[in-house]
């Protein structure tokens, strides 16, 4: 994943200027090894609909085809289309999100919810459309706005248990 900070805002700054200059804050353990392969174990359990897998392919594909999905004008922005392993980021980025939100399934809001920071550093832009300022992220709002999510519906005896409070 390529997750994009920007810098703060002078406020923060100055802020962050008050926190370190005295004692700087200690990280704290959160979760020790045997939890985080707990979760790992749980996150790949998370049930991907076919049509929500369907969705993640067709995401990845329009970057590699964009006539195909009407985003013709991105055949010039596109120079190299995002490879398998966005395909396989998304499924396990998109799973392990809906277990965050205590699901053991993913949806459609799942997927696009990860979309940017999965997809962002999988595409090459071309020499011209970096030299006209564009962004990968806009490129990945193109392909969201232009790839129809499935409508999934889960019946209400396969919603999810909750989550067991030891993960």
């Amino acid at each position: 994943m390529k997750v994009n900070v920007s810098y703060p805002g002078a406020h923060d700054e100055l802020q962050i200027l008050r926190r370190m200059s005295v004692d700087p804050p200690e990280a704290a353990q959160i979760l020790d090894p045997a939890q985080l392969m707990t979760l790992q174990r749980a996150a790949e359990e998370v049930s991907v609909h076919e049509l929500v897998a369907d969705y993640i392919v067709r995401l990845v594909m329009a970057t590699r085809d964009p006539a195909q999905y009407r985003l013709g004008d991105l055949r010039e922005v596109i120079e190299i289309g995002a490879s398998p392993r966005a395909t396989l980021g998304l499924v396990s980025s998109a799973r392990a999100f809906a277990l965050l939100r205590g699901r053991d399934y993913v949806l459609p809001e799942d997927v696009r919810d990860v979309a940017r920071e999965v997809m962002s550093h999988r595409i090459v832009l071309s020499f011209d459309a970096l030299a006209d300022g564009v962004d990968t992220v806009e490129v990945i709002d193109q392909l969201l706005t232009a790839v129809p999510p499935p409508r999934v519906v889960w019946k209400n005896d396969q919603m999810p248990p909750s989550l067991p409070e030891s993960v």
